[in-house]
């Protein structure tokens, strides 16, 4: 009896390749963190050359990339967090596991490197602020052995403007580049709501996704982050900063669209071109990176007087 080891196509290679150059996984905080290939597929003929980016790895994003017949999906968040003792159907997580290795899409997710990366989530976070004026950025927390390319590499980010900024602008170009209606902003309970829209932030303390580990304790104005809890949120206002917090997800799915997904296009790109110029890529045809057009954040935001709701 001979056995066959059906192994993951060139295009995916060659995607998995072109991620780990721009968020090496060396770059990843392994003390709680699982990036990686996490789902390496055997190869399906019938799938394009295509990948899809997304936040979360969903019931209906995988629905969307079977579908398209993407061959691999980024998710960002890590859809295996900790151990699985078992692959059901009726578990959602595993099911989609099983029926993206059926359909032959593999699974990648990078999460903390992206965070960690010079030019990644965090510091595209900061450029939001780009346009308000000149302004230094330094580390929070600066990793303690990035690749020698990657010397700037760290967690969390601290923006000092070098002329305060009204804490209503700031509201607005977080608001126009996360392409949101809406923030939770908490302010000292010494401010007024009048005076709160002008108070003056000299420095933030930034964070993608859940930041009260990251921003506790820092010594600067506004603490902008996903998400942080009630009592970190109150210990802050109490301390004299300001909070402004966007939901988990929507400080991390616009930078897929707005930055990630035209350098991994150059990436591969790149990646293919070296495959070819060794006679180790045969096909000619193009690739597409797309951005999911199925996740979302889970909360929707309601109220009284809400259309439909």
């Amino acid at each position: 009896m001979t056995s066959q080891t059906s192994k993951i196509s060139p295009f995916t290679n060659a995607v998995i390749t072109a991620v780990r150059q721009l968020y090496p996984e060396v770059l990843a905080d392994k003390s709680f963190d699982n990036t990686g290939l996490l789902l390496e597929a055997p190869h399906r003929d019938h799938l394009k050359k295509s990948v899809l980016l997304t936040v979360d790895l969903t019931t209906a994003v995988a629905d969307e990339a079977i579908k398209r017949g993407d061959s691999i999906v980024i998710a960002y968040h890590p859809i295996i967090f900790r151990g699985l003792k078992s692959l059901t159907q009726s578990n959602t997580q595993t099911n989609t596991l099983l029926r993206l290795a059926q359909e032959g899409i593999s699974v990648y997710c990078p999460h903390t490197a992206v965070d960690a990366a010079p030019g990644g989530l965090n510091d595209w976070l900061c450029d939001i602020f780009s346009s308000l004026g000149p302004s230094e950025r330094t580390n929070i927390t600066p990793h303690p052995s990035p690749p020698s390319t990657m010397s700037t590499a760290g967690y969390g980010r601290i923006l000092r403007f070098s002329t305060p900024q009204p804490l209503n602008t700031l509201i607005k170009a977080i608001t126009t580049s996360l392409n949101i209606p809406y923030l939770s902003v908490a302010t000292p309970q010494s401010l007024s709501s009048n005076s709160a829209r002008a108070h003056p932030i000299s420095s933030i303390g930034i964070c993608a996704g859940s930041g009260g580990s990251m921003l506790n304790g820092l010594d600067v104005d506004l603490l902008f982050t996903g998400e942080l809890s009630h009592h970190e949120a109150l210990a802050a206002i109490e301390m004299g900063k300001c909070v402004i917090t966007a939901f988990h997800s929507n400080t991390e799915r616009a930078f897929l669209g707005d930055r990630m997904k035209g350098l991994l296009e150059k990436e591969v790109t790149g990646v293919i071109a070296g495959l070819r110029q060794k006679g180790t890529w045969k096909v000619d045809e193009g690739f597409e990176v797309g951005v999911s057009e199925a996740d979302r954040d889970p909360f929707y935001v309601v109220g009284r007087g809400v259309e439909g709701w």
